[in-house]
């Protein structure tokens, strides 16, 4: 209300303000549409995160926004492709570490999958291209972000990129991924501290207790749910990488030439 002690001159300045005010925050809302109710961390980190886009080849071509690249609305008339990766953490027993996705996740929320996966953001020390380096930079700082584990536990120099694989996956109506996705692989005993606003569960398997999640996830069973670039990873690569690891043959598998691409 303005006030009776004010000129008419200032009320009419005052209300003017507060429309102003109304119409940009309506204007917010509006393009944020139904995302009222989105977590306020995940809300930051969709805002304030710029993604690298890139080509098919992988080429950066420029940055969005997380909340951009990641509407299926945007994806498919704008063709956004950004770039991620996908971290697979192994203990010296050579068993994976998996995570369930958090409630309040965006994208994917309550799904089972690798490691750590999350993206190379649109900075410096995240886009040097030697070596993936920028990738793998990223990858050591998610793993802090969403497992507590500190970067000297995973040096940058420890992780194997395996390859690349091209891929898009509607998550709902609203949400997906299209994504150029690093594979990144790692053996080392750590001490996890998950963040809840980023993870709502972790267990690590062997090989033939993944098997039996994919079973029950194929059957429907216990309501389980995995990403689907972790089920791509499955059903192209891991088993026979992860034989590999064991053997202590992993540079074999090695091929950064080739992006795979699985649509």
């Amino acid at each position: 209300f303005a006030s009776k002690s004010l000129p008419l001159t200032a009320q009419i300045s005052t209300f003017a303000g507060l429309n102003l005010r109304r119409r940009t925050f309506t204007t917010i809302t509006a393009a944020m549409g139904d995302d009222s109710g989105m977590d306020a961390v995940q809300r930051r980190l969709m805002f304030d995160d710029e993604c690298i886009l890139v080509d098919e080849n992988d080429n950066v071509l420029g940055h969005d926004t997380k909340y951009n690249c990641h509407l299926m609305e945007k994806i498919e008339k704008d063709n956004l492709l950004h770039r991620a990766f996908s971290v697979f953490l192994f203990n010296s027993k050579y068993e994976l570490l998996l995570q369930q996705r958090s409630e309040t996740k965006v994208t994917f929320p309550l799904v089972w999958t690798n490691t750590c996966c999350s993206h190379p953001l649109y900075r410096e020390s995240e886009l040097i291209p030697e070596n993936a380096l920028g990738v793998r930079n990223a990858a050591q700082r998610k793993l802090l972000d969403e497992l507590g584990i500190p970067a000297e536990d995973v040096p940058v120099d420890e992780f194997t990129t395996l390859g690349r694989m091209l891929y898009k996956a509607p998550s709902d109506g609203k949400w997906g991924e299209h994504e150029v996705d690093y594979l990144l692989f790692l053996v080392r005993d750590v001490a996890v501290n998950p963040n809840p606003d980023e993870v709502a569960d972790i267990r690590y398997v062997n090989q033939e207790e993944l098997k039996e999640l994919l079973r029950k996830a194929d059957a429907g069973e216990e309501g389980l749910k995995l990403s689907p670039w972790f089920r791509l990873v499955v059903d192209n690569f891991l088993f026979k990488w992860w034989d590999h690891v064991q053997k202590g043959t992993l540079n074999e598998a090695i091929d950064m030439k080739t992006i795979h691409k699985l649509i």
